[in-house]
């Protein structure tokens, strides 16, 4: 699976779904949804996030409602990774049905917002390039692994049954 490279953006404890994806803008599309995304504790992400960034969170990241579009905000302003000490266990699941690489990471202590970070999926290592520090995160899954690398679970899904002869 590919390095990941982008700068890092530092969240707390406790970002929940709301934060992510604004119920006030739930029935917009997703690319106006997304203009929205972490605004309450950040008013400038969204506008200055780039392509491959890494979002790390604390405690309790996508904690709240079930909404996948807390995660598809994420993709949708080219978010690469979400790196976080625990998930709530439906927006991690959620991430990764949609091909959103998700590590769980306790020790990301010392990761300061816009410090270079490369990040191996398959082996869970991030180097910080700003610091020359390097960090192991529990790695994902094989079968996780492959998910993300398909696109998701519903490309995945598509793709095995396409490779499926007919009986």
């Amino acid at each position: 699976m590919k390095q990941i490279e982008g700068k890092a953006w530092v969240f707390g404890d406790k970002i929940d779904t709301d934060l992510l994806a604004p119920g006030a803008y739930m029935r917009a599309p997703m690319a106006e949804l997304a203009k929205h995304c972490l605004e309450a504790v950040s008013p400038h992400f969204a506008v200055n996030v780039k392509p491959g960034d890494i979002v790390l969170g604390g405690n309790g990241f996508g904690m709240g409602s079930s909404r996948e579009q807390a995660a598809q905000a994420l993709m949708e302003l080219g978010i690469g990774a979400v790196i976080a000490k625990s998930f709530a266990r439906i927006f991690y699941r959620n991430a990764l049905n949609l091909g959103l690489p998700v590590l769980v990471c306790p020790d990301i202590h010392d990761i300061n917002n816009g410090h270079t970070l490369s990040l191996d999926i398959s082996s869970g290592i991030i180097t910080n390039q700003s610091t020359g520090r390097s960090v192991q995160c529990e790695p994902i899954p094989p079968f996780l692994i492959k998910l993300i690398e398909d696109g998701g679970l519903l490309l995945s899904l598509q793709k095995r049954f396409a490779d499926t002869p007919n009986v």
